[in-house]
């Protein structure tokens, strides 16, 4: 069974909302439609599971300055250092 192509939306700001099946066999093209500032909305059962958007800018980062991704603004000397025998054990090592 052939996948039928996913319409193109008339100008609205409103997503367009794909099923599973359609976003497996035409990922290449929403991907492409999605990096031209389109939002598709993906859906299994008729219930939206993703969403799949242009990233944003390098300079829109959601994040604050100075973080990383894991919001880590330090990290100790030894943080690879071996851990101390007792705490081996307690991994069974």
């Amino acid at each position: 069974m052939a996948a039928h192509p996913i319409p193109k939306p008339k100008k609205t700001a409103k997503p367009v909302q794909v099923n599973l099946y359609e976003a497996k066999t035409q990922l290449s093209s929403l991907v492409e439609r999605a990096a031209n500032g389109e939002v598709i909305v993906i859906a299994k059962a008729g219930k939206p599971m993703a969403r799949l958007v242009a990233p944003a800018e390098a300079n829109e980062s959601p994040r604050l300055p100075g973080k990383n991704f894991m919001d880590i603004t330090y990290i100790a000397e030894d943080f690879d250092a071996p851990l101390p025998e007792d705490a081996l054990l307690d991994f069974g090592l």
